[in-house]
C-alpha cells in the first residue's frame, strides 16, 4: 500500500495519519489553537515555505479540520479557523505535548504549562475511561474488532483461508473490500 492510499485502510490510526501525518500539519493545528488565523501569521510562526503552507492549509480545509473565512473584501483575504472536527483534535495535541514534556525536555522541564480555567490549577493530560472515569493504562486496554474487521475475519473463516497477522489485518481487509466493491460494480 502506498502512503497516498493510507486513508483507505480499515484502521482509524492510518486514516487519521492521512490527514495529520505530514510535516507541519500538527504545528499548523497547534498554532490555530493558539489563535493564529492568517496565512502570514502561520508562515511567520512556523518558518515554512509559502507553497508548503498553502498545500497543508488547503488539505486541512478540504478535510474539514479548518474553514476559510473572509476577513477583508478588497482585496479578498481569508483567515483559517478550527471547525468542530479541528477542535476535536485538542486531546491529541494535549497528549502529544505531555509526551514531549515527559520524554523530550532534555532535563529542562516543559517549555509551556497548562492551567485549567475552571479551577485555576495547573493541569496535565490524562486519558480516562468514559464509562468508569478511571485513568486508562495500556496494559488495561485491549483492542476489539469492529464490524468491518469482524466481517472480513468471518469471510476468511467461511472460505477456509488463513487469518492474517494483527498487523496485516487492516490492510488486507481494506484490499478485500475494495476488490469486492469493484466486483459489485461490474
Amino acid at each position: 500500500m502506498k502512503w497516498e492510499e493510507i486513508d483507505q485502510q480499515a484502521c482509524s490510526v492510518a486514516r487519521a495519519l492521512s490527514v495529520l501525518g505530514e510535516r507541519w500539519t500538527l504545528l499548523i493545528i497547534r498554532d490555530a489553537f493558539r489563535g493564529t488565523r492568517r496565512f502570514d501569521e502561520f508562515q511567520r510562526s512556523l518558518g515554512v515555505t509559502r507553497h508548503r503552507l498553502s498545500e497543508r492549509l488547503r488539505k486541512l480545509v478540504d478535510q474539514g479540520v479548518l474553514t476559510r473565512v473572509a476577513y477583508m473584501e478588497r482585496p479578498v483575504r481569508h483567515e483559517y479557523r478550527l471547525t468542530r472536527k479541528g477542535l476535536a483534535l485538542y486531546p491529541v495535541l494535549m497528549t502529544l505535548s505531555q509526551w514531549g514534556d515527559d520524554w523530550m525536555d532534555d532535563g529542562n522541564g516543559p517549555p509551556q504549562s497548562y492551567r485549567h480555567s475552571v479551577c485555576g490549577q495547573p493541569t496535565r493530560a490524562i486519558l480516562s475511561c468514559d464509562y468508569c472515569g478511571e485513568p486508562v493504562r495500556p496494559e488495561e486496554v485491549s483492542p476489539q474488532m469492529g464490524a468491518v474487521l469482524s466481517a472480513y475475519v468471518a469471510h476468511l473463516k467461511a472460505q477456509g483461508e488463513p487469518l492474517p497477522s494483527a498487523g496485516e489485518l487492516a490492510r488486507e481487509a481494506t484490499h478485500h473490500w475494495q476488490q469486492a466493491g469493484e466486483r459489485g460494480h461490474e
